[in-house]
């Protein structure tokens, strides 16, 4: 098992070297060796494609929820705060396309325009990743945290993005243009700080590759939902069982609020596990109120076989 293991990483070293350092985007390979839980379908990319029934609903779920279910599934590096927004009340969901950017070294930096220009890229580095987005995507940057010129998008770029990904972006790092971002109508950006430097002294070092932003680990394809809060990025694997589970917490806190404004149970009762007797009367509420159920009949069936209440 461990030379198996070597063996692995020895390959994916092979092939950033050879093709990953070259081109600065990751190959669908790469890709899938990030991500080799996820067993669905993927994008041309190589990135998992998660259903948009599933991100639709995410949206509705509070980061702390998230959080739980993840944070029990020992990933506990997924979450980061501390944002300055557009809009802190417009939360918004997708799936990562991931840029990493270093302080420029002028040798390497120029020749890596010269030959993203050789290969059919238009204009600067930063552009290029915005070239890459579908809909559904976020734009999800490690700038090393930089503001004073470390603004990765203006109100030019921000409409190009708003156009491909109909989403938003999560920068660590600046922004400009403040002013001509609130006018994009449905655009919300999570970034460091505002500044209206332009982006200097910055260079491009990857597109689809693992960055770190904050305290949280970002694979390309990562889930996203930013909310007031902040911003927690979902393993796809993990995102159905993080949606259900949420899901189930939600509609068992309607009943137990329902129950207790009643008078039917005490707060002791309804805040601790529940009695046969609560399980059952909740089963029959959940049957007289189908439309209070997020989730099909089928998967709440299915998630309660393994629940332990």
């Amino acid at each position: 098992m461990k030379k198996v293991f070597i063996s692995n990483i020895l390959i994916v070293l092979i092939l950033f070297m050879s093709q990953g350092m070259q081109s600065q985007i990751a190959s669908p390979d790469e890709i899938r060796f990030y991500t080799e839980e996820w067993n669905g379908e993927r994008f041309p990319d190589g990135r998992p494609k998660v259903s948009k029934d599933l991100l639709e609903r995410l949206i509705k779920i509070s980061i702390e929820e998230a959080w739980a279910v993840l944070s029990n599934e020992e990933f506990h590096n997924q979450f980061e705060g501390n944002w300055k927004m557009i809009h802190e009340n417009q939360p918004f969901v997708g799936q990562a396309l991931t840029t990493v950017y270093f302080p420029r070294r002028p040798d390497y930096s120029d020749r890596l325009l010269e030959k993203g220009h050789s290969e059919g890229m238009i204009g600067a580095s930063n552009s290029w990743p915005i070239d890459m987005l579908q809909e559904g995507d976020v734009y999800v940057a490690d700038c090393f945290g930089k503001v004073i010129d470390g603004t990765l998008i203006g109100d030019n770029l921000g409409n190009a993005i708003y156009s491909n990904s109909k989403t938003g972006v999560i920068f660590d790092g600046g922004s400009r243009d403040l002013e001509g971002l609130e006018d994009i109508d449905g655009f919300n950006a999570y970034v460091r700080g505002w500044d209206p430097s332009f982006l200097q002294e910055t260079m491009l070092m990857g597109i689809n590759v693992p960055i770190r932003i904050g305290r949280a680990t970002v694979f390309p394809g990562d889930v996203v939902l930013a909310k007031r809060e902040g911003v927690i990025f979902i393993p796809p694997h993990k995102l159905e069982q993080v949606v259900i589970s949420a899901e189930f917490v939600m509609l068992k806190d309607k009943f137990g609020h329902l129950r207790l404004r009643e008078g039917t149970y005490t707060p002791g009762q309804i805040d601790g596990r529940w009695s046969d007797e609560i399980k059952q009367d909740f089963l029959k509420w959940v049957d007289e109120n189908p439309d209070m159920i997020p989730m099909s009949r089928e998967d709440l069936d299915e998630f309660l076989k393994g629940r332990t209440w």
